[in-house]
């Protein structure tokens, strides 16, 4: 969305303002209307999708204190995926209006972090906004699941599932079995899931 509204003209833009005012939501901003306590899926992409993310040792480093301080904030986390632009996770959130304080916690700290580190403090904006999705009953959840653990064959980081390190596929693998993980494969198929939005 944020890069369609570039591209559009002015009166395009003011078409889309109108509609998000009519449905309640912030006019520049990913909309966060559900306050459920259930699962979500949590998607943060860096600005302008650059793969600021790309060094191993950082994507390692900051997948290890997301997930700490999701756990910290009581939620359970169920999967996840760290690539080199953006991550997904399937959390249960307890308390959804914390969201926004935990995400602006891990996106201050470490754009600060990231920006000393490559020289350009001031000059580069590391996140955009995080995105979220209720997940509506088992279905949809393994098929979240199975669509975070495709995500990094889907945008070409590797071939097969258990080739990316910086998932929860290797966790299943070992707690689940392979043969589980084929079964809710083959019963829970992604089909086209993510394709009009991610990565937003």
């Amino acid at each position: 969305m944020p890069y369609e509204y570039r591209r559009m003209t002015p009166e395009q833009r003011e078409a889309v303002r109108r509609l998000r005012a009519a449905k309640g939501y912030p006019l520049h901003s990913p909309p966060h209307p559900l306050n459920e306590k259930t699962y979500y899926l949590l998607t943060a992409v860096n600005f302008e999708h650059r793969h600021i993310m790309a060094d191993d040792e950082r994507r390692s480093n900051f997948q290890k204190t997301v997930l700490e301080k999701f756990r910290e904030a009581e939620s359970e986390i169920s999967g996840w995926v760290f690539l080199k632009n953006h991550y997904h996770l399937l959390a249960f959130v307890p308390n959804f209006p914390k969201l926004s304080f935990i995400f602006n916690g891990l996106h201050g700290a470490s754009s600060r972090q990231w920006n000393l580190e490559d020289g350009l403090t001031g000059k580069r904006k590391v996140w955009y906004k995080f995105n979220d999705r209720m997940i509506r009953g088992e279905a949809h959840y393994y098929a979240t699941l199975n669509y975070i653990h495709y995500n990094p064959v889907k945008h070409g980081y590797a071939k097969r599932m258990d080739e990316w390190e910086w998932s929860s596929f290797s966790w299943y693998l070992e707690e689940m079995g392979r043969d589980w993980l084929v079964e809710i494969w083959k019963k829970y198929p992604i089909k086209n899931y993510g394709d009009k939005w991610d990565i937003f």
